[in-house]
């Protein structure tokens, strides 16, 4: 009963620090109860006492997916990703595919050309289209790998070259 008190613990020090999905906050709390010094039985309470404790951070709204999703598709966006890389960075973190739909769909509505924007961005970080005309197939490969279509990156460096 002390341990799973500490878990709880432990998970709410760990939210106060990071931003989490449901999925990973229950990923880090397994790799936390692996690396205690505990005896397997014990260990196997601590495990099935994970989902109750994330339902009861998830109904006091200390986690949410949504918001996690919301905050991380704004923060990429600022920092030049495209949307392809935003849903699979998603996915990684274990955010439902329906669910980052329609965060996406609503972030869309809100800032219509923000993938337009987020290609400027990395491309003026890169510095991509600035350094030769002659190296535009390699600019747009650098802007395919990172997860943009090719009529924005066309646009993209076609404004500027």
């Amino acid at each position: 009963m002390d341990n799973i008190f500490l878990l709880k613990r432990f998970s709410i020090n760990y939210l106060s620090k990071f931003n989490s999905s449901k999925n990973n906050l229950e990923r880090v709390l397994r790799n936390k109860i692996r690396k205690m010094n505990l005896k397997k039985k014990e260990k196997f309470i601590l495990y099935d006492s994970i989902a109750p404790i994330i339902n009861e951070l998830e109904s006091k709204n200390i986690i949410n997916d949504k918001t996690y999703a919301d905050s991380k598709i704004y923060n990429f966006s600022l920092q030049g990703k495209s949307k392809i890389f935003i849903k699979s960075y998603l996915i990684q973190k274990g955010i439902k595919k329906d669910l980052i739909n329609k965060v996406l769909d609503n972030y869309e509505l809100k800032y219509p050309n923000w993938e337009i924007e987020s290609a400027k961005i990395f491309t003026r970080k890169r510095g991509l289209g600035l350094n030769n005309p002659n190296c535009l197939k390699k600019d747009l490969a650098k802007m395919s790998r990172a997860g943009f279509d090719y009529a924005t990156s066309k646009k993209i460096l076609d404004k500027n070259s």
